[in-house]
């Protein structure tokens, strides 16, 4: 091992690395400043996916907690198991800007005044990049919002590229939506958009389109009705469905969600009194396994309106109309993380997001 010259310390470049792979963004910029050597050590390429390695094991809450989605900047509140709660705005994209998906430590953000304008960006690092137009007319041209079904962010750690997926169903003027289904996918390599078209039957809650996963090259969706998944493959643009648990498809009177835990999909389900933790063990036969069932009788008042939102192999993080909870699976103990005081806010379940503090470039 290459050894650090005593003024700088005593530990190798090696040690002196994995110490900076767990450092917080901003504190790791400050730590460039100090020395040329820890400046070149925190440059190389390695440690930049050493560094994205690290942090996606640790995945988080962000929330928009703003009066309305028509507030003039998104203020962010980042609720870390880790660290605690920090606060953050986007004022550096020069728009009033939403956040409609998370992946790996990028955002992708709608315009609120301009439709059709998208923006992906890394709030830690404060980069951004504004997407290209696309040249094909707004996929739900006559909804009341004028944005896609469904937006999807995919970004990649180990190649570095990224893809912003927009997908609805043609809307004829003065018509319901048809079953033809438009797909739009922005490639990072290229900088330009691709078009790809089929059919499709299903339909999307704001909570179900809102918590889109990226594993194995692909991005997943719960479909409204809960029956499937439906899952669109960016290495061929071919859309396909998979199978939910059984004990799910046979349940009744409970709330579905998808998450992704560790790398792997995950199934979240709550009734009144339980929620039911799954894991797909075997991704291309589609076997899930449940690994958790936890009594909800010490927050029954909550669970009519409590949202799961990102999860690990120790804890879930869930969000209510006011508050953004932790348990923890190991000892099982609940613990509130985040509370809004103010009464006018939107539910935070409405606008939260699982989110990875990483240095992912998003130019």
């Amino acid at each position: 091992m290459n050894h650090c010259n005593s003024k700088y310390g005593v530990f190798p470049d090696d040690i002196m690395v994995q110490i900076f792979a767990r450092l917080p963004v901003k504190s790791l910029f400050r730590t460039k400043c100090v020395c040329k050597l820890w400046y070149k050590l925190i440059s190389e390429r390695y440690f930049t996916r050493l560094y994205n390695e690290v942090s996606v094991k640790n995945p988080m809450v962000l929330v928009e907690a703003n009066e309305s989605l028509s507030e003039s900047r998104s203020s962010l509140i980042l609720v870390d198991n880790m660290r605690g709660v920090s606060e953050f705005l986007l004022d550096f994209i020069k728009d009033r800007v939403r956040v409609r998906a998370s992946c790996n430590g990028l955002l992708c953000c709608s315009s609120i005044p301009d439709k059709g304008v998208y923006y992906v960006c890394n709030p830690m690092t404060r980069q951004y990049k504004l997407l290209p137009r696309s040249r094909e007319r707004p996929i739900t041209r006559f909804h009341p919002d004028g944005e896609a079904t469904l937006v999807g962010l995919a970004c990649n750690l180990l190649t570095g590229k990224y893809n912003v997926v927009l997908a609805g169903h043609h809307r004829s003027f003065g018509h319901r939506p048809e079953r033809t289904f438009i797909c739009l996918i922005f490639d990072s390599e290229s900088n330009k958009w691709r078009k790809s078209v089929s059919l499709q039957d299903d339909h999307f809650t704001h909570m179900n389109r809102n918590q889109v996963v990226f594993i194995n090259g692909a991005l997943h969706w719960l479909t409204a009705s809960c029956s499937c998944v439906l899952v669109l493959n960016l290495d061929s643009d071919i859309w396909r469905k998979m199978s939910l648990p059984d004990e799910v498809n046979s349940g009744s009177g409970s709330r579905i969600y998808l998450l992704e835990s560790d790398g792997r999909l995950s199934v979240i389900q709550i009734s009144e009194v339980w929620m039911n933790i799954f894991m797909m063990e075997d991704y291309d036969k589609e076997e899930w396994h449940m690994v958790d069932r936890v009594s909800l009788r010490c927050i029954r008042g909550m669970v009519p309106g409590i949202f799961p939102i990102s999860k690990t192999g120790e804890y879930v993080f869930l969000a209510t109309h006011k508050q953004v909870l932790v348990y923890q699976r190991n000892s099982r103990v609940w613990k509130e993380m985040y509370s809004v005081k103010n009464n006018a806010t939107l539910p935070l379940w409405f606008s939260a997001h699982s989110f990875r503090s990483t240095i992912f470039s998003c130019q």
